[in-house]
């Protein structure tokens, strides 16, 4: 968090943070018991990953920094991204144009969050995702809003709403609230939670913005 840090510092632990946050979000998928035969020619029982695929999905662009430690744990894991247009006045995904706004309000049916229609700029899914754990990714989540029209449009996509992980470096108390009150059945897994937001939708006391967090390789 230290404005002073240098640049090679601050990836070097945000890379640690990714991983342990990844290794930490993979305990809580579905497993079940099998038993191997070790090369000491003694039977092992341990536990493998039971159900379908898990697929990494990115709200770009900060989100897309967190990619290279899934995909370190994670063998052969499919990556998917979303790009939602945030407006800077609002803190909110930016609308469509006027003469669309009934037909994005159809697909925006999260009643309780009181913003208008996101405006969705950029979308690439794997193939056949809807019987996938998805892990959504986003390094930092501030008024929730961002996150939860990329839950909405996997749940479009027929994923299910319990098999969605939300991972975030770091989160304010009304992102993690706002998200888990539309969407009650996804896992939210952060490794911290700040208290507020300014005036310009930045977490306070936060890590910082742009390319701090964006661009960290």
């Amino acid at each position: 968090r230290n404005k002073d840090t240098t640049r090679d510092e601050f990836i070097f632990y945000s890379k640690r943070l990714m991983r342990l946050l990844i290794e930490h979000a993979l305990s809580f998928l579905p497993l079940k018991s099998v038993t191997v035969e070790t090369p000491q020619g003694t039977m092992y029982e341990g536990k493998r990953f039971h159900r379908q695929r898990i697929t990494g999905v990115s709200i770009l662009r900060a989100g897309e920094t967190m990619e290279q430690a899934l995909t370190a744990v994670c063998k052969d894991i499919r990556l998917g991204k979303i790009l939602i247009q945030t407006n800077l006045d609002t803190g909110e995904p930016e609308v469509r144009p006027a003469a669309a706004w009934h037909t994005a309000l159809h697909h925006w049916h999260i009643t309780k969050h009181p913003s208008f229609p996101p405006q969705l700029h950029y979308l690439r899914l794997p193939k056949e995702i809807s019987e996938d754990y998805v892990i959504l990714m986003d390094s930092t989540v501030s008024t929730g809003a961002a996150a939860m029209m990329a839950v909405r449009v996997l749940l479009d996509h027929d994923v299910q709403e319990d098999r969605i992980f939300l991972l975030s470096l770091l989160m304010a108390e009304m992102g993690v609230h706002s998200v888990a009150y539309a969407f009650p059945r996804v896992h939210i897994i952060t490794t911290a939670v700040d208290k507020r937001v300014n005036e310009e939708f930045h977490i306070i006391p936060g890590i910082g913005e742009g390319s701090r967090v964006c661009c960290t390789p």
